[in-house]
């Protein structure tokens, strides 16, 4: 009996007291980092999807350095067990290749920001209005309010236009002068009409200018400025505009 102590169950007994101081010791650096991390990422204002995924990947990955030391010292083989846990990543890689990509497009769309919740954007043939971007797959409601949900690497490897990173946006429009009609007089008329719209911006200046010139009729380019928020308001009411003063009784021509 006191062999079987001193060459079994006492060296059993230190190895599970270690495995268990392990972790203890463990867990309670592992809660201590946790909260160091989350503090650090809320002073420097991280975005809550990236900090929570960064806050339970750190957690998992510690819990399971800490399983391995724990393993290690009990006397089990890990060296086999870390292989398994490799391959089992290379597997799990290779089948979710496609949703790995949107997770790893959604931290570089999270880390870069070329656009924010609440931003009006357009790609990867969606415009709208931005309401969640997550790790795999940003929500965009468009203007018929529909909620379409887009792929995160389709954002990332394609061109984005954010309408809401500068404070205003051009209204580009185009419309033809009838023959006859005094086009410096018209344009004169046109801009006046401009400026006594609603949300039509003073600077910068309104443009209106001869875009292209025929006997039959010029073109002119009509070109107001405003805040993203009024841009439809803006079109439509200087559409009503050039309907007044180009054909009061007849409607507009063309107006595109």
């Amino acid at each position: 009996m006191d062999s079987v102590v001193r060459l079994y169950l006492l060296p059993m007994g230190w190895r599970i007291a270690g495995a268990l101081a392990i972790w203890l010791i463990g867990s309670w650096g592992i809660k201590l980092l946790r909260s160091a991390l989350r503090r650090g990422m809320r002073i420097r204002r991280v975005d809550l999807t990236l900090a929570t995924y960064l806050d339970t990947s750190t957690a998992v990955v510690l819990r399971i350095l800490m399983l391995i030391a724990v393993l290690g010292v009990l006397g089990v083989e890990t060296t086999s067990f870390a292989a398994l846990m490799a391959a089992i990543g290379i597997a799990i890689g290779a089948a979710w290749s496609g949703l790995l990509s949107n997770f790893a497009a959604g931290l570089f769309l999270l880390t870069f920001r070329p656009f924010k919740v609440g931003d009006i954007i357009a790609a990867a043939g969606i415009t709208g209005t931005v309401r969640e971007i997550g790790l795999f797959v940003t929500a965009v409601d468009t203007a018929d309010c529909v909620r379409t949900y887009v792929g995160n690497n389709r954002l990332f490897s394609d061109n984005v236009q954010n309408f809401s990173a500068n404070e205003y946006r051009r209204v580009d429009l185009t419309t033809q002068v009838p023959p006859g009609m005094d086009i410096e007089g018209t344009t004169g008329r046109v801009r006046e009409a401009l400026l006594a719209i609603p949300h039509v911006l003073r600077n910068p200046t309104p443009n209106v200018e001869i875009l292209t010139f025929s006997p039959a009729g010029s073109t002119l380019a009509i070109r107001p400025f405003c805040h993203n928020d009024h841009y439809w308001q803006v079109y439509f009411d200087t559409n009503r505009a050039i309907s007044r003063i180009l054909l009061p009784d007849q409607g507009i021509r063309r107006v595109s």
